[in-house]
């Protein structure tokens, strides 16, 4: 299992909107999530900056290509362009961040 984090950029005044399409996600969007390997998995915001940061734990078999291939997942990101920075596949435009520090 690894651990990996990273952060995207919501527009100004969408905290609200991005939360509340969070709290009722897809049920087959968190199923296909936890098939690909991706558990744990928490965002939250900078409400200064609008940032998100996110983290999750992707198990060894995580492939990260295949899930942003799934229909589904194509879905969701246009979906929630409306409220964020997006490349243009809708994909949210994320920064990887280094771990600097764990404690267990």
């Amino acid at each position: 299992m690894k651990r990996y984090s990273f952060k995207m950029k919501l527009k100004p005044g969408c905290a609200q909107e991005y939360k509340r399409r969070h709290e009722n996600i897809w049920p087959e969007l968190k199923q296909l999530l936890s098939n690909v390997g991706i558990q744990d998995y928490s965002i939250y915001v900078d409400k200064e900056s609008h940032t998100l940061f996110a983290t999750q734990k992707l198990s060894d078999s995580f492939d990260g290509e295949k899930l942003s291939e799934h229909p589904l997942m194509k879905k969701w990101w246009k979906y929630m362009a409306d409220l964020m920075e997006t490349n243009a596949d809708y994909s949210p435009v994320c920064t990887e961040l280094k771990e600097m520090f764990y404690m267990e």
